[in-house]
């Protein structure tokens, strides 16, 4: 089992930052995959960014030099995050944090990014 505490998001104007933070705690040291979704209204989730236990990352084409995924790690958790610069009102979006454990997929509660001015 993992659980995820997500943090960050909020209301931002266009051309502004956010940082979002994912903290996963429990059976973290079979994670794969870390990364974030987004879901905006009426559209289907899609994939934003993702990182693997090695460091790979891998981008949505449209935040492509607009966003960088990290991760960092101790003992008790791992944490992933996402810097968002430059932000668009088309990111505006409901953010999921994802990790995979096997054949096991967790989600986040999800966080609301807003651009708008």
């Amino acid at each position: 089992q993992v659980q995820l505490v997500e943090s960050g998001g909020g209301l931002v104007q266009p051309g502004g930052s956010l940082r979002l933070s994912c903290a996963a705690s429990g059976s973290i040291f079979s994670i794969s995959f870390m990364g974030w979704y987004r879901q905006a209204p009426g559209k289907e989730r899609e994939l934003v960014a993702r990182i693997t236990s090695g460091g790979s990352t891998n981008y949505a084409d449209s935040v492509k030099g607009r966003f960088t995924i990290s991760s960092s790690r101790d003992n008790a958790k791992r944490t992933v995050y996402l810097q968002m610069n430059s932000l668009k009102p088309e990111d505006t979006a409901v953010y999921y944090c994802n990790v995979q454990c096997g054949i096991y997929n967790y989600w986040g509660q999800g966080t609301q990014v807003t651009v708008s001015s």
